[in-house]
């Protein structure tokens, strides 16, 4: 059951009061109660405040999912300070950029990580407080050093910090799939309101069992996080997913009762594992959830066939800048509105609007925007981007969609999504459901090529079903299913499509098209 907090490290504090001894995590054979990460969590603050971490101040943790993330992120929170949690993923120019710009105060991180700091900002600046697990090194600037197991001794009690609803409780970067990384600001409230109606309409309760192969860096690793510790579950982490068979496995091993995945682990899942083999051998998996961009039909479709009947599939949609989410379907509507993100989750009010602000008819397509008690407070130290996505009708998504008569929305593609191909708009995401459509195709991405004679032409990648499959193959079902001009001039066949820390296609990775 769900008990009403404001704060988002009241979710532990919580659980740790009414289940001290409840396993609250598990990771490589080892189980962590409320009571332990909670004193563990109170330690870290208090050490974090004694260096002289104070509110306000962002605390950058960069770690992978693990007991230690879950004791910095609630610590960051317990000392009054915001959690900026980045994924290891970051590199170069971009991971420098977001230094620059944080003037964090305390870093959490693991020695082997030194080199991916080396060159940034931080060399040039003042830390209050840098907290290292693993093998110390030095870096100019740091006021403290700290080992990790330092850190957390103590005697597990409560620092006496006051911090309001409205304090900034994270800040969350995007993934950076339509540019540069954005600093979503992410309040207590924010995210305690997005954890409420997560937990409502997922039917979350203390007997739950997550399984986590998502990063917790991001919203979505990160609401798995707070809404299972918001009512007294458990998660079990996975860092192994490329070995799907062990992550089936151990959901077996520990009576899993929830599953989530962005589109491609459901399309990893359903083509390169043996999930087949486990629809009787799960009992416990009372659903699964999916989020992270639009997954096609013939995945959906697919998953409905293998997984355990009992188990229900929730198809979601939502942003970082929500906090999380902003719609679901209901398992019960999914075959009859297979296509549809579902109606908005409670509190959030969902509205299609042309460019001049006004509400569109039933099916009349415009841009989504949403507004609600989940919606950030804006983008870091740029009040240029967030005045462009946050005004007095709410948050401006970017997508595109419609809702029908009964008051269920769908999405068309992003603002950005439609090409011009020999004068004819075609919706790249149409492209690349054709291409999963076809049964030869794992996933795929489609983009726009400049092309002296047709101004754009359509240059696709996939993953093949398996190594039997061609080119060919692929071009001539899609040439059945979408019309001439939106059949990909050419197709480049590859054994995975590059991803990002959060499991979503980087598309600025995929290899150079030379024009011939």
């Amino acid at each position: 059951m769900f008990i009403r907090r404001l704060l988002v490290h009241e979710f532990l504090e919580n659980s740790a009061s009414l289940y001290p001894d409840k396993t609250a995590v598990i990771h490589d054979g080892c189980r962590y109660t409320y009571s332990e990460i909670n004193g563990l969590a109170n330690n870290l603050a208090r050490t974090l405040s004694s260096c002289g971490v104070i509110e306000g101040d962002r605390i950058v943790i960069i770690l992978e999912n693990s007991i230690e993330y879950i004791i910095s992120y609630y610590a960051a929170m317990k000392c009054g300070g915001t959690a900026v949690p980045l994924g290891s993923d970051l590199r170069g120019a971009v991971f420098k950029s977001i230094f620059s710009e944080l003037d964090c105060s305390a870093l959490i991180i693991p020695s082997k990580y030194e080199k991916n700091i080396s060159g940034s900002a931080l060399t040039e600046q003042r830390l209050k407080a840098l907290v290292i697990k693993g093998t110390a090194f030095a870096l100019s600037g740091a006021e403290n050093v700290i080992s990790w197991s330092d850190a957390v001794q103590g005697d597990h009690s409560k620092l006496n910090v006051t911090v309001s609803p409205d304090n900034l409780s994270s800040i969350i970067y995007t993934s950076g799939s339509t540019g540069v990384p954005k600093g979503v600001m992410l309040t207590h409230s924010n995210i305690a309101a997005n954890t409420e109606s997560i937990c409502s309409y997922l039917k979350l309760t203390s007997e739950d069992r997550q399984m986590v192969v998502l990063p917790f860096p991001y919203v979505f690793g990160q609401s798995l996080l707070n809404t299972h510790f918001a009512v007294s579950g458990s998660v079990v982490i996975n860092n192994r997913f490329a070995y799907t068979a062990s992550v089936l496995k151990q959901m077996e091993e520990e009576s899993v009762t929830g599953f989530s995945g962005v589109p491609s682990t459901y399309a990893y899942l359903l083509h390169r594992s043996p999930l087949h083999s486990y629809m009787d051998r799960l009992p416990y998996l009372r659903y699964c959830s999916q989020a992270g961009g639009h997954m096609p039909r013939r995945i959906k479709q697919g998953l409905l066939k293998i997984l355990p009947q009992h188990t229900e599939l929730y198809i979601m949609y939502g942003a970082t800048e929500a906090s999380a989410r902003l719609t679901y379907l209901p398992p019960e509507k999914l075959k009859n509105k297979i296509e549809s993100i579902g109606k908005p989750v409670s509190g959030v009010e969902l509205k299609v609007l042309d460019v001049n602000g006004v509400e569109l008819k039933d099916g009349e397509t415009g841009e989504l925007v949403a507004s609600g008690p989940n919606i950030m407070k804006g983008y870091w130290k740029d009040g240029e981007l967030t005045s462009q996505v946050l005004d007095s009708n709410g948050y401006h998504t970017g997508d595109m969609g419609y809702k029908d008569d009964e008051g269920f929305f769908y999405l068309t593609g992003r603002k950005d999504s439609i090409l011009k191909i020999s004068g004819y708009k075609v919706n790249s995401r149409e492209v690349e459901d054709a291409l999963v459509e076809t049964g030869l195709v794992v996933e795929s991405a489609v983009i726009g090529v400049p092309d002296d004679l047709l101004s754009t032409r359509l240059v696709a990648y996939a993953v093949a079903v398996d190594d039997t499959v061609t080119e060919n193959d692929i071009i001539e079902k899609c040439s059945v299913i979408l019309p001439k001009y939106a059949v990909p001039s050419e197709l480049k066949l590859m054994k995975a499509l590059p991803k990002k820390g959060n499991g979503k296609i980087d598309f600025s990775s995929l290899p150079v098209v030379v024009m011939t």
